[in-house]
This record gives C-alpha cells, sequence and structure tokens, in this order.
C-alpha cells in the first residue's frame, strides 16, 4: 500500500498547453490552420504531459498483461483456460499479432504473468509478478482478497519504475487471460452502474445460450459479492483479475512520471476505469487507441470521456490496438518536430499578412 500511496501523491493534473507555446509553433508550420486535426490534438496533448515543447518519442513499450481467472469454472469462455500459458509462449517466441505490430512500429513488447494458473520462468521478454495462480470464482465469492488487488495494481507500478532507467517515453497497454471480458463486463456493470445485460458482449465468440450463461455468472457474482461501486479497489478485489489490477497500476505509475498510455481494448480499458476511479487526474495520461467490436467497450469510454483513434472492428487484446495508437502519436508528434515552418519553407504565411 506504501508504493500506491506514494504513486498516488505525486500525479499530477495534466494541463494542457498552458502557454499557448504548441498552439504557436503549430501556427508557423507550412500548413493551413487546423489541417492535421487530431493528430495535432494527438502532438499537443503528448508535448503537454512530457511538459516538453520539442519532445520525441523513442522509447516505446508494451505490456502485455497476463492473468487467470476462476470464474471460467462457469463455462464463460469457448476457450480452455491453458491457452493463457499457451499464448505467452507464443508471445515470447515473437509469432502473435502484438509481436508483429509492435515491430512495425518500433516498440518492446513486455510480457508480464500478474497471475496466470501455471507456474512460469522469468526470462528475456516476460516478467513474473504474479500474484497468485489465477484469481478465485467470482460466482462464489471474491476473486481476491483485498491485499491482493492492491498487490496487483503495486506489480504495474513497479514496472513502470522498473523500465524508467532504461528510457521510457510512452506505454501500451494489453492483456492475455481466457475468460478475462467477464471480469471486465462487471467492473463496467458496478463502476458504470449499469444493467450487466448492456454491459456483457460475446468476448471470444460465445453462441447466445452461452452469452446468457455469462450474463448470469456476472449477475450472480455481484449478487455475492456485493462490490462497492464507491471503491474502486474493492471492485478489482470482488470481481477483477489480477491482470486488470496490473493495468491499473500501469497507468497510474505512468501518470506519476508523466508519460502518455495508449490503451488497448475492453480489458484494458476496464483497468484504466479502475485507475481513474482510485485517482481521477489519471484521465488525461490515456488515450484511446481504438473502441473494440466488444460490446461494452464504447461505454468505458464514454465513462472515461475519451473518442478512440480508430474503429476497425477489433477484438484480440494482446496490445495491438495499443501498437497502432502508439504509431499515430509518433506520427503526430513527428510532425510536430520536424515539419518545416512557412519562412523556412519560403512559403508565404497566411496568417502574418
Amino acid at each position: 500500500m506504501v508504493l500506491l500511496r506514494n504513486t498516488l501523491k505525486h500525479i499530477v493534473e495534466v494541463l494542457i498547453d498552458p502557454q499557448g507555446c504548441i498552439k504557436t509553433k503549430f501556427k508557423k508550420l507550412a500548413i493551413p490552420s487546423g489541417s492535421l486535426g487530431r493528430l495535432e490534438e494527438l502532438a499537443t496533448l503528448y508535448a503537454s504531459i512530457r511538459g516538453d515543447l520539442d519532445c520525441g518519442i523513442r522509447h516505446k513499450k508494451i505490456f502485455t498483461m497476463a492473468g487467470d481467472h476462476g470464474v471460467v469454472e462457469e463455462g464463460v469462455s469457448a476457450f480452455p483456460q491453458q491457452v493463457t500459458a499457451q499464448m505467452i509462449q507464443n508471445f515470447i517466441e515473437g509469432g502473435a499479432a502484438i509481436n508483429v505490430l509492435a515491430r512495425h512500429v518500433g516498440a518492446e513488447v513486455i510480457v508480464v504473468d500478474c497471475g496466470v494458473a501455471f507456474p512460469l520462468d522469468e526470462k528475456q521478454c516476460l516478467k513474473v509478478k504474479k500474484v497468485g495462480l489465477g484469481t478465485k470464482n467470482m460466482a462464489t465469492g471474491p476473486a481476491m482478497s483485498r491485499e491482493e488487488a492492491i498487490r496487483a495494481i503495486e506489480a504495474g507500478i513497479e514496472l513502470i519504475e522498473e523500465e524508467l532507467a532504461g528510457g521510457l517515453d510512452i506505454i501500451g497497454t494489453g492483456d492475455m487471460g481466457i475468460g478475462n471480458t467477464t471480469p471486465s463486463s462487471a467492473i463496467l456493470a458496478v463502476l458504470g452502474k449499469m444493467d450487466v445485460e448492456v454491459a456483457t458482449g460475446r468476448g471470444t465468440g460465445l453462441d447466445d445460450k452461452m452469452l446468457q450463461r455469462k450474463i448470469d455468472v456476472i449477475k450472480k457474482a455481484i449478487d455475492v459479492n456485493q462490490p462497492n461501486p464507491n471503491d474502486p479497489i474493492d471492485v478489482l478485489a470482488k470481481v477483477g483479475g489480477f491482470e486488470i489490477g496490473g493495468i491499473a497500476g500501469l497507468c497510474l505509475g505512468a501518470a506519476r512520471y508523466r508519460i502518455p498510455v495508449i490503451l488497448d481494448g475492453f480489458i484494458s480499458t476496464a483497468g484504466a476505469l479502475i485507475a481513474n476511479a482510485i485517482e481521477p487526474k489519471v484521465n488525461k495520461y490515456l488515450i484511446a487507441s481504438h473502441v473494440s467490436a466488444e460490446k461494452g467497450h464504447r461505454m468505458m469510454l464514454n465513462l472515461l470521456n475519451k473518442v478512440p483513434l480508430l474503429d476497425l472492428n477489433m477484438r484480440l487484446g494482446e496490445g495491438t490496438g495499443a501498437a497502432l495508437g502508439i504509431g499515430m502519436m509518433e506520427a503526430a508528434v513527428k510532425l510536430l518536430n520536424e515539419m518545416a515552418t512557412f519562412h523556412e519553407a519560403g512559403v508565404s504565411d497566411p496568417y502574418t499578412q
């Protein structure tokens, strides 16, 4: 709890271009005013977070947070639990979608065992921050203790602090965990104070019968555990996941060090909801890479007041959307830093005549 308290104490509100310096720099560039649209907004946000008009992006890391869920005992997923560990091996070997997209944008993938149900050994690109061998079945009791929930959050903060020495300009969040759309839907229902049916989607492609089963299980979990919507750590403990807590910690830790966070999809945004509920000042450090095809994701983004950069009908997770978002952010920052001004390009400046 000491690390979490200290982190929260140092998170400051992001002031967007308080002196107007970024806007002035954009107005000097040899383009019509406002013609870059959201790319200008992205560059302005990045420079505001970093507190540096001439900042660049060199060190890009995507954290794929992995954990298992006891609630899979209830038949809420189309895939067996062992797929989590199998996919982690694929990440390590570089053959997953996140590996391909991360290479494309020049980002490093760091896979993190937050609570996989099988023992894993730490390797070069796998960090072990295991809180437990998967959560407990939230349909019959709390997914984890409050102490474990705090430990999961602090694991995410630790990851940020461990990577600072090697440079960290921007991070992306990702996930891997069979059954993790179930706790994510529960978190949305509780924090968003909405019906479970509205918050719950098909995950990995459930048919109508399995979807109804999933909805019933989430309702039972909320009824059994009575998570307090005014206490996000209680919500995480009662109906969350270790990797979701880890993602919340990544968001808080990055904000503490003024590092922008590119969110992936549904599970990543569940973690962001927890972080935002713990400390609302984290909000402006969060950028939504895309809106997932998973039913509740747009509702999560609305709760965070986020407009996604992309809508590609994706629902893979892993950090794939975050990788694309990092590429867009880097492009925006390069435009701010590398474009010629009207004067440099020898183009008449219509705004000074």
